[in-house]
């Protein structure tokens, strides 16, 4: 694992046209506010999934961007 002391994570690919690879699982940041905007501008495959950023040297979840929900139909 590449160094740092935050990391983006989730359970499905994550990627965006800021992140240095596409459809990794798992990035690592030193600093926790460019690790939490990078986590807030990415989108998962499939779409709407969630994903974390933690603080590595205590394992809390700083930002958590959840599974957005459906947008309910009015008639």
């Amino acid at each position: 694992m590449k160094s740092g002391d935050y990391r983006i994570e989730s359970s499905h690919p994550v990627s965006s046209r800021l992140l240095p690879s596409p459809d990794a699982f798992i990035y690592c940041f030193r600093d926790g506010a460019l690790a939490v905007a990078m986590a807030a501008k990415s989108v998962t495959t499939p779409a709407g999934q969630e994903i974390r950023v933690i603080y590595i040297p205590t394992g809390e979840v700083i930002f958590l961007k959840s599974a957005e929900a459906p947008i309910p139909i009015l008639d």
